[in-house]
């Protein structure tokens, strides 16, 4: 080849004209995991794990019946086919590799280590195995809620936290990521780091009622909300809310439903959030505290949800499309486990990830005199002995 023909390829290839040289396999299967059947060691420590509840409860973060449920779900679609080439890794095992990786946040090359298998193995049962846990769990651990279950969230919200018609608390959190090739900015946020956007709203269970993943990390709480469907919805009065009920203790002039946010959300009559500045009313700030108070919810559910898939604290090394299946699986589990193991595990932690920078937004004069309804009435019918301990 001429040199002037050998600048024009090296010209291209710095450029990402050319495709990439293919690199070609070393091994079909690495001679380190050849004897990984006979040996057997998943299998054995799988039958001697589960002869320890605590200590599987511990590896697999959530109980052996619980895991037995999950994967008697799953099976059907992460069974693989026998071929005359090879015998295919066990749902069990692929369950396993995908629960070890959401709970510890551990990179695919030591994983490969720990199950004797290969690396781009790994990163594909993770992937398929994520994608199965949303797919299939979905539709029956975050239902789009009834009218019904609306009202149910809205009694437990007052039980727990005083806070009357609250169907959920809404927030947004960054998860760091690896910042994908030829995206620019899009994934910068504005405190310096790479990620994506989980938007959730949860009950006063701590469990997601609803949840959007992936928008650019360099969006705000409020551009995010009314883009995702949920917030469209909300907003285009779709999501079956109740009708307007009387608040506890009172007889007349029935308020709409609600979801709580901070100053991120654009105010709205059937979404709250605390009155700005610091030169307030007594019942501005009882309103701000009761508020609050309420909303602390979605802030402990991402606490445990972190805590538990620990993959969540670590910048995830994936492509974005790839991050999504991977919180998503995790957000559906967290629900699944809670629903069977209740606070088994770590719920008095929390991991505080950084909050969605708030920007300005529009205010709607019916959100005024709903939130100025609901700062009279704390400061009489709806009053508790705590409230004035914080003003």
């Amino acid at each position: 080849m001429s040199r002037k023909k050998i600048k024009v390829v090296a010209v291209a290839e710095a450029l990402g004209l050319l495709d990439p040289p293919k690199v070609q396999r070393r091994y079909w299967v690495h001679p380190l995991n050849m004897d990984r059947e006979k040996i057997g060691q998943f299998r054995t420590f799988f039958e001697n794990i589960r002869q320890y509840p605590d200590k599987f409860f511990e590896y697999y973060r959530m109980s052996i019946s619980s895991f037995d449920e999950l994967l008697k779900t799953l099976r059907p679609h992460i069974t693989k086919s026998t071929t005359e080439f090879r015998n295919p890794i066990s749902a069990e095992e692929r369950l396993t590799i995908t629960i070890r990786y959401l709970s510890t946040g551990t990179c695919f090359s030591a994983l490969k280590f720990d199950f004797c298998v290969g690396r781009s193995t790994i990163g594909v049962i993770v992937k398929d195995t994520c994608k199965v846990i949303w797919l299939t769990l979905n539709s029956k651990e975050m239902p789009k809620p009834t009218t019904e279950d609306w009202v149910e969230i809205s009694n437990i919200f007052y039980t727990k936290t005083n806070f009357p018609n609250c169907l959920g608390a809404i927030d947004g959190k960054h998860i760091r990521c690896k910042n994908p090739n030829d995206s620019g900015s899009l994934y910068f946020n504005y405190k310096k780091y790479f990620s994506i956007v989980l938007m959730a709203v949860v009950d006063a269970n701590l469990n997601f009622v609803v949840i959007d993943v992936g928008s650019y990390g360099r969006e705000g709480d409020s551009n995010v909300f009314k883009e995702c469907a949920f917030g469209k919805q909300l907003y285009e009065d779709k999501l079956n809310i109740p009708e307007p009920v009387v608040l506890p203790n009172t007889s007349a002039n029935p308020q709409p439903y609600v979801f709580i946010g901070d100053e991120a959300f654009a105010l709205h009559k059937n979404l709250l959030w605390p009155y700005p500045g610091r030169k307030l009313t007594d019942s501005r700030r009882v309103f701000n505290y009761r508020l609050s108070r309420a909303r602390r919810t979605v802030e402990c559910a991402f606490g445990v949800l972190a805590n538990k898939w620990c993959v969540l604290h670590t910048a995830i090394q994936v492509e974005p499309d790839f991050t999504d299946d991977i919180i998503k699986a995790c957000c559906i589990l967290h629900n699944f486990v809670r629903k069977r193991n209740g606070i088994n595990y770590e719920d008095s932690q929390t991991h505080n990830f950084e909050d969605i920078e708030a920007r300005g937004t529009e205010t709607r004069s019916n959100g005024v005199e709903v939130r100025d309804y609901f700062a009279n009435y704390f400061m009489g019918p709806g009053a508790v002995d705590f409230q004035y301990d914080m003003i």
